[in-house]
């Protein structure tokens, strides 16, 4: 009884509790740039990583695929340790390795005891300073790579979203997909992969973050030890700068009547990270929600886009994003449905967007809050979320926001800030829309165009 007692006491935080009881981030930047930053929690294990500010926004059309190549090679050896010896080193920690590329960023992280650390950090050093580029290996990956390529052609959602930025952002490097094409995968040689690595792989745009059971002293005295080689200045004939992306009001359709379903995804220009707007977009994106026929609910739900979907058969699934780069992003929608109740369903979603505009109210607001909240909350879920979540805070803003401050931010949004923010993006925006598969009954992008703002006597 004693322990029962005890279990439900410590499950009985309140919201306000959790916010005020999260270790608070310590950040330290190391003589040639590179930030170090941690959250020390009682845990026995602890995620590290290294997350550095490159990805395929900063490629161009020959060496698109470069970031997503290195990434590949990243854990098959180093000079230092080639393949065998690395991944039995690994091995020996019991620990568990990833990393991932993405349009702006690219992340090595490692997950392993807390007693590990140092030689965790040790291992990202070498990974980041002295990754290998074996020939052997190169000529491995690429055809690793290119069977991941066909494979990737058949994840439609995918394909759709990389068609969404292919004609969003034409004729700028948001508009190159992560992964490069089949023929930059082909012809990248190793002096290729090695200039990219040189260009980007520079201290003052890495961070070092790290999450669990560490001492933020004893990651710093480790940082200091590995990773003070890595160099500062870049070559002054290679000086990596932002590329401005522009959005254009565009369309790009795939028609295959073969296919059972239709995707569709409509997306106007949003805000860079940093911009306030983001969080009243979010609040808007939360009141109409997701759906999926899986969902229990049926037609009870709080979504009235949701609800629709239900009663009348609209479609299987939709989602909702607000996909934010450094000076740009994408705020839309993506759904999938039958061929013959596209039409209907993007009438009614288009409508959402209007009544975000027109018709806000404070009771969806209210609900929508909480759900961002819930959301916010949930990052606090395991060491690994943690720690990815304090590198991309210093990338995007230049500092880890506390979830105080974050629940601060969505409680000042009301009804009228949703419905003022939401027309300063959507109303009678020019959209950019991708769509694969059955899509005879997509509309005109003009017809389409016309349902961005309502004629209102």
């Amino acid at each position: 009884a004693a322990v029962l007692t005890l279990t439900r006491k410590r499950g009985a935080a309140t919201y306000a509790q959790t916010l005020q009881n999260i270790p608070e981030t310590e950040v330290t930047t190391l003589e040639n740039g590179l930030r170090v930053a941690s959250e020390e929690s009682r845990q026995p294990t602890c995620t590290v990583g290294v997350w550095i500010g490159a990805g395929s926004r900063y490629e161009n059309a020959k060496n698109n695929g470069a970031g997503f190549f290195v990434e590949h090679l990243a854990f098959k050896g180093t000079k230092n340790r080639p393949g065998s010896a690395f991944e039995k080193e690994v091995e020996s920690l019991g620990a568990h390795l990833n990393g991932y590329t993405s349009r702006e960023q690219t992340a090595f992280y490692i997950k392993a005891l807390s007693k590990d650390m140092p030689k965790v950090v040790e291992l990202l050093a070498d990974i980041v300073q002295n990754c290998a580029l074996e020939d052997s290996q190169i000529e491995k990956e690429r055809g690793v790579i290119l069977q991941e390529l066909k494979e990737m052609d058949s994840n439609l959602m995918n394909v759709t979203f990389d068609y969404l930025h292919a004609t969003a952002f034409q004729g700028t490097p948001l508009a190159h997909t992560v992964e490069g094409t089949t023929e930059n995968i082909k012809r990248l040689t190793r002096a290729d992969l090695a200039s990219y690595v040189d260009t980007h792989f520079k201290a003052p745009r890495m961070v070092l973050a790290a999450a669990g059971g560490i001492s933020h002293k004893e990651l710093v005295d480790a940082a200091k030890q590995h990773f003070s080689g890595v160099p500062v200045k870049y070559k002054e004939d290679a000086v990596p700068i932002l590329p401005h992306c522009r959005f254009t009001g565009s369309e790009i359709r795939a028609r295959d009547d073969g296919l059972p379903l239709a995707h569709i995804a409509l997306a106007v220009e949003g805000p860079g990270w940093a911009d306030p707007d983001n969080v009243v977009l979010n609040v808007a994106n939360a009141i109409i929600g997701c759906y999926d026929r899986t969902f229990g609910g049926g037609k009870n739900q709080s979504s009235r886009l949701a609800t629709l979907a239900v009663e009348h058969n609209l479609c299987h699934s939709f989602q909702t994003f607000n996909t934010s780069y450094s000076d740009t992003g994408l705020f839309g929608f993506h759904f999938v449905s039958d061929p013959l109740s596209i039409d209907d369903m993007m009438f009614c979603a288009q409508g959402e967007w209007m009544r975000l505009c027109t018709s806000t109210t404070e009771s969806e607001v209210t609900r929508a809050k909480n759900y961002l909240r819930n959301a916010m909350v949930a990052q606090l879920d395991g060491t690994t979320r943690v720690c990815e979540n304090i590198a991309s805070h210093l990338l995007n803003y230049g500092r880890r926001i506390p979830l105080e401050e974050w629940d601060a931010r969505i409680s000042a949004v009301d009804s009228r800030m949703v419905r003022d923010v939401c027309s300063k993006y959507i109303y009678d925006k020019c959209p950019a829309i991708a769509a694969v598969g059955p899509i005879e009954q997509l509309l005109d992008y003009n017809r389409l165009r016309s349902a961005m703002y309502w004629i209102r006597l």
